[in-house]
């Protein structure tokens, strides 16, 4: 008789604070739009690169709101899982919209170098001084209910690297102010373009490895392995497997060998393991499949210890 440790539906991620994001969502959308207006009036390509990282990052935070609210769903008969892998499509289609839009600003820059386009400074500067307060407005709100969240942590990373974003253009619109040096502005598009390509490709390698069904970096595999057979009765531990189903929400299976002892002592085995692996690895699906050291090849029971009469 294996022993099976049923799944915890009810409390599988931290949920972001859909309200909190809602309006992180918006803000972001509202100066991506704004950026890419200032973009086209000022004729500044520094403007119109980060209004994309601006857009990426909405997209990000889009994501990040869709995964809080598709924790919601249930899981049903085909989707055993839920629905948290939705934002990991989401993720890959991002990713690769926003490749194809640095690689047309990165020749666009190029075009600049050889032919330069002096913007309108002082419409840089304005833009991305607005984009600025929002983003620390939006910054500070997030915060504020980060806490031990994982969604909203990562969300105040976006909107820190907006800010960012949003100096750089600052800085580079006062400069081609005082100094009307055209090439400031494509050297600026440039340089957002690295940022957006640096955020595509950790996107696309993140999707991958939760695709891959790769273990989750603060769950490797050879420490959960050394941390279950660290219990007392624990022989040995074989086909064991983590991965990520979605933000936040990590699962576990593995074949546990234990010496010959009784069904009970099994149990407060497999209960002892069962809190470690979610207090330490944060993983919040638990199988496990005890087998008798003492049994035959091929039996996957738990013997239980003969009380002599």
């Amino acid at each position: 008789m294996g022993a099976h440790h049923g799944h915890d539906h009810g409390h599988d991620h931290e949920h972001a604070t859909p309200g909190r994001l809602k309006i992180a969502l918006v803000a972001s959308a509202a100066v991506a739009m704004l950026e890419l207006a200032g973009g086209i009036t000022s004729g500044s390509l520094a403007l119109l690169s980060d209004s994309a990282h601006v857009l990426m990052d909405a997209v990000a935070l889009g994501i990040a709101l869709m995964a809080s609210l598709h924790a919601r769903r249930p899981a049903n008969a085909r989707q055993t899982f839920g629905f948290a892998r939705l934002e990991i499509l989401a993720a890959l289609a991002n990713g690769g919209i926003l490749f194809g839009v640095t690689i047309a600003i990165v020749i666009e820059a190029v075009r600049r170098f050889i032919a330069p386009v002096e913007p309108e400074g002082k419409v840089m500067l304005v833009v991305a001084a607005i984009g600025l307060v929002v983003n620390l407005g939006v910054g500070a709100m997030l915060l504020r209910g980060a806490g031990s969240n994982l969604n909203l942590r990562a969300a105040v990373v976006h909107v820190a690297g907006d800010a960012l974003g949003a100096i750089a253009v600052i800085v580079g619109g006062a400069f081609i102010l005082l100094t009307h040096q055209a090439w400031i502005d494509p050297a600026l598009s440039l340089l957002v373009s690295a940022i957006i390509i640096a955020g595509v490709v950790g996107i696309v390698r993140d999707a991958g490895h939760v695709l891959l069904e790769s273990a989750p970096d603060h769950a490797a595999i050879p420490k959960v392995s050394d941390r279950i057979r660290e219990f007392e009765g624990v022989v040995d531990v074989h086909d064991l497997h983590v991965w990520t189903i979605g933000s936040g929400s990590h699962a576990l299976a593995a074949h546990v060998v234990l010496d010959d002892r009784r069904i009970s002592e099994a149990t407060a085995i497999l209960q002892k393991i069962d809190t470690a692996v979610r207090e330490e690895f944060d993983i919040s699906h638990v199988t496990v499949q005890f087998e008798c050291e003492s049994c035959a090849p091929g039996e996957t029971i738990v013997c239980t210890q003969v009380t002599a009469r």
